[in-house]
């Protein structure tokens, strides 16, 4: 379970211990793509205690996309692998040709993932909102095309 129940964005800073993590997200425009409502749900409100403006939660592929070709700025994204039974990969891959950095939230093991993105920092589920934004200030530079496909 994430910790956003009644904490004030003082508090998580508070328990992360580390307030340039969240100072980081602070006003940062955070692309949410998770097809589980009640995990989206506690993403969205751990991202927005720590300041973030969240776009979305998105639950598909082509929802996704979608948000890709109309949001104006984005600065940071939250994929997880699987969406409704369709791997997230394209969605990955656009992200990474966009340079907008992110992090891949899921139960899968890491060599599901492609090796051309395999330098993507991951998030494993169950979610610890810490874990989140230290994952989420590790993906602060967007994943190198080069770097990743050794």
């Amino acid at each position: 379970m994430l910790m956003y129940e009644g904490a004030k964005r003082s508090t998580v800073v508070q328990r992360l211990g580390q307030a340039t993590v969240a100072d980081s997200l602070s006003g940062r425009r955070v692309l949410v793509v998770e097809d589980e409502y009640f995990i989206a749900e506690d993403i969205r409100q751990a991202l927005q205690a720590l300041g973030a403006i969240v776009v979305g939660p998105v639950a598909s592929r082509d929802e996704a996309m979608l948000k890709l070709d109309q949001e104006e700025r984005l600065d940071l994204a939250i994929l997880d692998i699987n969406l409704l039974g369709e791997m997230s990969f394209p969605v990955a891959q656009r992200l990474t040709q966009m340079n907008i950095p992110f992090v891949f939230a899921t139960g899968y093991e890491r060599s599901t993932i492609p090796a051309n993105l395999k330098a993507v920092p991951v998030w494993p589920k169950p979610f610890d909102s810490e874990a989140l934004a230290m994952a989420l200030n590790l993906g602060a530079e967007p994943p190198n095309a080069e770097a990743s496909q050794r």
